[in-house]
Parts: structure tokens; sequence; C-alpha cells
């Protein structure tokens, strides 16, 4: 059916409230069999007019490092996608296939289940250390997006057990544990890129802080409508991020056009966050990113981690050893709880994060 968005009886605010009270998600919607997307999930047309990727085979050029390489090697490897793309993937990382495929699978488990299991976590305190929400910005954005999110702040206080749902908890405590040594190793090869000793990064606590964001997203009956995750950077320093074999359905922005980012089985991306690219003064650049809503016929599931400052009343900004008379500081200081205030009090909009602090 066509949807006049300018009926003069249409209550958006009216539709958000109800669909946000059901507490079901986006999943709920699909359960009750529903074969058209409410108004609500329906994106401009400026924001859909270029869906579908110039190549098919310019996702090879996302850089794969291999970590067993020579350390130089891969310091070389990293920086350079760092300060190219912002997104590179990684492979001989030293965690099992195995431990990536159980962890998704978990994520998938939690919400198969029916929607009164789910919804008992379903809430907008972002102060609670697991929530289940659909769209974080759903008050906030133009348009929501067909995906629901189940998030964990996992450090530097993991929550108590029973906090988190059991049919995941043990998932999420063994990738937990994989997170934090890998973060640490990235942040210390990124820092050797930008010329810093290697514990540059770490001393700052880059990776101790951890939230763990499992997205479903479910098949979308009209996925030309809808976006699966509307085009943003992220806000912390890094993302780690396994993804299914379905469809895939991210896109990164590679030379002013939207470009797929493939699957590979056993694989981890990792991307550069906003932070990073102020605390770098501009020469890692976070990547602008989306996820197209899923059209494979089955549920699509990605599991992020964000890495990020554990500090968060300290004062950040450029790091004083990329700042030079040649070199001016290109961002303002902040405290990351500023910085996270304000992210959640907007939608999900491109780099304008980034944008705001700059001086």
């Amino acid at each position: 059916m066509a949807m006049n968005t300018h009926d003069a009886d249409y209550d958006r605010a009216e539709e958000l409230k109800q669909f946000d009270e059901s507490r079901a998600g986006v999943k709920g919607l699909v359960d009750s069999g529903l074969t058209a997307i409410p108004r609500i999930f329906i994106h401009p047309p400026e924001t859909l007019s270029d869906l579908k990727p110039h190549s098919n085979s310019i996702s090879t050029s996302i850089p794969i490092v291999d970590l067993s390489d020579r350390r130089s090697a891969i310091v070389d490897k990293i920086s350079h996608a760092a300060r190219e793309l912002g997104i590179f993937q990684v492979t001989n990382h030293g965690i099992p296939s195995e431990t990536l495929d159980r962890t998704i699978a978990a994520i998938k488990a939690f919400n198969d289940q029916p929607a009164e299991i789910r919804s008992r976590f379903y809430t907008r305190n972002f102060g609670s250390a697991v929530f289940y929400i659909s769209n974080s910005d759903l008050y906030h954005s133009k348009a929501a997006s067909w995906r629901d999110s189940l998030f964990m702040k996992l450090a530097p206080n993991r929550p108590a057990p029973e906090e988190v749902p059991e049919i995941c908890r043990k998932e999420v405590v063994d990738w937990d544990k994989e997170l934090e040594r890998l973060g640490e190793k990235l942040m210390g090869l990124l820092s050797e890129g930008l010329g810093l000793s290697t514990d540059r990064l770490k001393e700052i606590t880059c990776s101790e802080g951890r939230v763990m964001v499992g997205q479903y997203y479910p098949e979308c009956p009209q996925p030309d409508q809808t976006l699966g995750h509307a085009a943003h950077s992220n806000t912390g320093v890094l993302t780690v991020l396994i993804q299914d074999q379905t469809d895939g359905g991210l896109q990164v922005k590679y030379g002013g056009v939207w470009v797929d980012v493939k699957p590979i089985h056993g694989a981890i991306l990792i991307s550069v966050g906003d932070l990073l690219q102020i605390f770098s003064n501009d020469e890692y650049k976070s990547v602008e990113h989306r996820v197209l809503a899923n059209s494979s016929g089955k549920p699509r599931v990605h599991v992020s981690a964000f890495l990020s400052p554990s500090k968060r009343e300290d004062l950040y900004g450029p790091l004083p050893e990329l700042i030079s008379p040649e070199k001016h500081p290109l961002f303002r200081q902040f405290t990351i709880s500023e910085y996270m205030r304000r992210y959640l009090t907007k939608e999900l909009d491109g780099k304008s994060l980034v944008n705001y602090h700059r001086v």
C-alpha cells in the first residue's frame, strides 16, 4: 500500500510510541506476519537512491592483514589502511573460528526467543549494564532502521552474570576474553603506526572500555524502503566486528561511493572510530558505513565490540606528540562523558560527532 507521508491524520509520534512500548522490536513486527513496513521505517528518497554498490569487485580493496606476518609489515599495512580507508580485516588473529561462530549463534538465539522473554531486557535506560532495544536513536532519527540490538557493557566493569541473558552468557564472557587480548594488540600496532611508543594508546586506556552490541537484522518485506543501519561512523576508538555468512549487508563509503564489505569466514573486521581520528589529529580516519536492510530470506547477525577509554572524566584531544608548529591541534578537548552525552541526544548521521569537535 502506498503511503502519503503528508497525511494530515498521521501521528508519527504515536506510531513511534506504540512500536517502542510493544517491547518486541522489529522481530516482533516480522513475527506478526506484516507484509509492508510501518511508516516510521520508511527512509527519505535521498538516502535510498544509491543502495546498490557501484562495483561488485571493489570490496576486494578492503585490506586483509595477516597478524602472523612480520611486525613491521603488519604495522605498515594497518597504518596505511587506517589512514586511507579507516577499515581492514585481520586473519591469523589467534581466535578460533568456532569461538566467532558460537558468539554469532548465541546472539541469534537470544533474538529467536519469544517476545515475552526478549522484552524483559528491553529498556531505553542507557545506563543499564545490559539492555535490548530497537534503534538507540529511535526518537532522534528521521526514520527508524530495520534492526534490533542487544547491548552489553563488558569493561571496565563487567555485569553480574545474572544480568546477561542466560542463552548467550557463556559465549559473551568467552568472546570478551578474546576481545581484551586482541584490542590491546591492535592498539599497540596502531600506536606504532603513528610513530609513537607501543603502549601510548594503552596509557590513555583506549581498550579498557568495551561495549558489545549484537545487531539482529530480520528479513525485511520492503528492503528498498528502509535501511538496516543508517550511515554513520562509530564513536569509539576501534570497532571489532564479526559477521555471519548471510548476505553481509555492510557497506563503507570509499572514494565517495558505497562499496560492499563481504564476510570472510574466520576474519575479523576492524574499523577506526571517531575518537581515534581525534586522538591521531586526523592521521587516522574513521570510516562512514551503513547496513542495508536484509533481503536474504533469513536473519542476519553482526556482533560489534566498541573499544573506548575507561577514564570518562579525563580530558581528551589530539595526542601532544602529534602536535607541532607545522600541525596545530585540529580538535578541541573534551571528556568522554561530555562526548557520549552529545552522541545519545542526536541521530546517527555521518561523521557529525567528529566535525562537532573540530577547532
